[in-house]
């Protein structure tokens, strides 16, 4: 089983302003005249990781890492009053990614993304075909309202009963028929920390309690840190309750577009937080992909399977 490269720092970082307030952290990592490839982190909201350097060959890639807007070492961050969530959405940060590029001087760059990332990356390629390499998609999602509805709806608590009471718990019993999402819009917006805090955390929770095979105390633990959950909290919420700014079915409509753009998706089996339908369906209409379904995994990219297959793939594309 192939693993992560060993622990690797930036050859260079910075803060790049992309307008409307919004300042992003970015970093490289690995060879400077190597392949560029472009790390896009999921949440959205929740920012890149020194883990995430590792799945690249840092030999033969040029490692591109941001966090995007609202979160991680970006400003304004949203667990502050001063960040403007209406100049935060899918194709602010589609612009975001084409300023980088082209502030980089990057002509073509690989995309790497699992979960939300995977959503930004089929944006962003489908808008800008010929400024990708290749695809690397993870826990793949599109925002479709049936995905939204598997998380948020009560689908996925059929597997997870006792971590969707905790889910529940902040919402007025009254309002648990609800739409969910948008009963957490208020709850997460509302000026008194003592009801949106607690909201963050609880909604911060049932993803890291649903995003491994097994769940793991730690990453529950990461989910719960206050300042994360009420930032990825927020970001989350205002990406689903708007679609991601996408038509139902955009991503899957406008596949096509990526003909020549060599892709592998790489999908968890027992995966509750992107069910494997939406990979399923993508491969079916995305011209050249491959699709690894991994049979004894959830959600994360770490887990061994996936991590096996995410690496094999950054390894073959990175002679070509």
């Amino acid at each position: 089983m192939l693993g992560l490269y060993p622990e690797i720092e930036p050859y260079d970082h910075g803060m790049l302003p992309v307008g409307d307030g919004n300042v992003i952290y970015w970093e490289e990592c690995g060879n400077p005249a190597g392949k560029p490839v472009v790390f896009l982190h999921g949440g959205p909201g929740s920012g890149a990781s020194t883990r995430h350097r590792r799945l690249f060959d840092p030999e033969r890639y040029r490692i591109v890492l941001f966090d995007q807007r609202g979160c991680g070492r970006s400003t304004p961050h949203c667990s502050t009053p001063e960040a403007d969530l209406t100049v935060n959405t899918t194709w602010h940060l589609v612009a975001d990614m084409e300023r980088l590029r082209e502030d980089r001087a990057i002509e073509t760059w690989q995309l790497f993304g699992g979960s939300w990332g995977s959503v930004l990356a089929l944006t962003y390629a489908e808008a800008y075909p010929h400024r990708v390499s290749e695809l690397v998609l993870r826990g793949v999602a599109t925002l479709r309202v049936k995905e939204l509805q598997w998380l948020f709806g009560g689908g996925a608590a059929c597997l997870f009963p006792e971590a969707w009471s905790r889910f529940l718990a902040p919402v007025p019993y009254a309002r648990r028929g609800e739409n969910l999402i948008e009963v957490y819009h208020e709850l997460l917006h509302h000026p008194d920390p003592e009801l949106h805090r607690p909201a963050a955390v609880a909604w911060s929770r049932w993803e890291g309690e649903t995003v491994k095979f097994t769940p793991q105390d730690e990453v529950v633990a990461a989910f719960t840190e206050p300042e994360f959950a009420l930032a990825i909290a927020r970001i989350e919420n205002h990406y689903f309750r708007h679609g991601g700014w996408l038509a139902d079915d955009q991503l899957i409509r406008e596949a096509g577009k990526l003909t020549g753009v060599p892709c592998v998706l790489v999908q968890g089996r027992y995966d509750a937080v992107t069910p494997a339908t939406t990979a399923w369906e993508l491969a079916q209409v995305l011209p050249g992909a491959e699709l690894k379904m991994i049979g004894d995994a959830g959600h994360a990219f770490d887990e061994p399977g996936t991590l096996h297959e995410l690496i094999s793939a950054t390894d073959r594309f990175a002679a070509s």
